[in-house]
């Protein structure tokens, strides 16, 4: 036999073992160069906290209006100059639950009881009221200037209770003026009348006001800003 060269005989196979080249692992990492995608818009979610927000701040306000506090508009002069058109006054609703009506008070009463109002529709004023959307057409707005078994008597531009003269800093006589009286208020009402005597609608016309139609004493005016005033 031959002796071996080193070379591989005729006819055998050559076994060789192929290693596949190592790599570090490789660690994928983002390029801050790149945009980020794009957030899910909050709107919806802003919007409905708004309505929310608003829901309760109307809910608030019904509830004070009902209850509390309702500001009323001005529409006339019958109140000047203590009150002018435009102006907004805060009433207290809670004022004769808890006290007694007094003399030289302003307040807001109802002439007549609103009749025949539907419940949808007393509640839909009632919202507009209470957010200042509409204001109360059938309430008016005077100065308490006798009480219950007292006599009123108007004469010469003056007003007499009892026989005795009232001091009226706040009153406007605009020449002369019809006389009234002397007439005794009933119990259970008020004699009401306007700041601007000779143009106010008050009770020397539609009587006294019962106190039950009163809705609450008017104590500050809230606007415009430069009449802020106590009442």
């Amino acid at each position: 036999m031959a002796e071996s060269d080193g070379q591989p005989a005729q006819g055998e196979s050559l076994d060789v073992e192929m290693s596949s080249p190592s790599f570090p692992d490789a660690e994928l990492t983002r390029d801050s160069t790149l945009p980020d995608p794009p957030k899910k818009s909050d709107a919806p979610g802003f919007l409905v906290d708004l309505l929310g927000l608003a829901a309760k701040a109307i809910v608030v306000a019904v509830v004070i209006k009902l209850l509390l506090v309702q500001v009323f508009w001005i529409p006339s002069e019958s109140m000047y100059d203590t009150l002018e058109v435009g102006d907004r006054v805060a009433v207290n609703k809670l004022a004769y639950r808890f006290g007694n009506v007094g003399r030289g008070n302003v307040v807001v009463f109802d002439l007549e009881p609103r009749r025949g109002e539907s419940l949808p529709s007393a509640a839909v004023r009632t919202v507009a009221e209470a957010i200042g959307l509409r204001t109360p057409q059938s309430d008016l707005i005077k100065r308490v200037i006798g009480l219950p078994g007292e006599s009123i008597e108007v004469r010469d531009n003056t007003v007499f209770v009892d026989g005795v003269a009232l001091v009226e800093p706040y009153a406007i006589w605009d020449g002369a003026n019809p006389t009234f009286g002397p007439e005794v208020v009933p119990e259970g009402t008020v004699f009401v009348m306007g700041d601007n005597r000779s143009h106010s609608r008050d009770s020397r016309v539609f009587g006294p006001v019962p106190q039950d139609r009163i809705i609450g004493r008017a104590f500050v005016i809230l606007w415009p800003v430069a009449n802020w005033a106590g009442l």
